[in-house]
């Protein structure tokens, strides 16, 4: 068992992003290996792509699905509005095993994931509000004033030390999770490092 304090890391994601769905699963593999406990925060690729950068360069088929992005995310506000901050991990886990597992993403999922928290309807009926948009915004820009505009999802904080990612597939299990953890924060601590980055050659595994 662990003894040592913790360490508390702010993490923000958008439940519709594959690879934060990947990053978030690994950092609940952190936890089991580091002194590391997560905050989750939301933010939004929706507001990102429409409103921060005007939707410059995306696809129609990309700006529908941003279109359709929002209304996730405003469920899991509206779940934090219900029952406090605490919700949120129970929740993105909830939509996002239906979303990236089992690759459902249609009104049904979106309903089978608030009845398992047993949340009320009103929480499945933010999906289609803009009342906690707001709210929302203003935790994206919580996240993104850390790192800047010319990242996305998932953006995480850790003792003053923020960056996007890491972007990895598959998930990182055990002690080889928190050996990423801690070159990440070895490599994103260091006075004036900015990027490192290599393209994509496979799709996000999610076992």
């Amino acid at each position: 068992m662990m003894t040592e304090p913790f360490v508390y890391a702010d993490f923000w994601f958008d439940p519709l992003c594959p690879w934060a769905w990947i990053t978030s699963r690994w950092m609940l593999e952190v936890e089991r290996v580091r002194p590391v406990r997560t905050r989750w925060h939301v933010m939004s690729l929706a507001y990102l792509n429409l409103v921060q950068h005007g939707g410059e360069g995306l696809s129609d088929q990309y700006r529908e699905r941003m279109e359709q992005a929002w209304g996730p995310i405003r469920i899991c506000a509206a779940a934090a509005a219900e029952r406090g901050d605490d919700i949120l991990l129970p929740i993105y886990t909830a939509l996002g095993t239906r979303f990236h597992v089992e690759q459902r993403r249609d009104a049904a999922a979106l309903a089978e994931a608030v009845d398992e928290l047993g949340l009320p309807s009103s929480v499945l009926d933010a999906a289609l509000r803009t009342d906690f948009d707001d709210a929302i915004k203003a935790s994206h820009q919580a996240g993104m004033d850390l790192v800047g505009l010319d990242v996305g999802t998932p953006i995480i904080s850790v003792e003053g030390n923020a960056f996007f990612g890491p972007v990895v597939t598959p998930i990182p299990r055990g002690e080889a999770a928190g050996r990423l953890w801690d070159g990440v924060l070895a490599v994103t601590a260091t006075d004036g490092f900015f990027e490192l980055k290599r393209t994509r050659d496979r799709k996000p595994s999610f076992d």
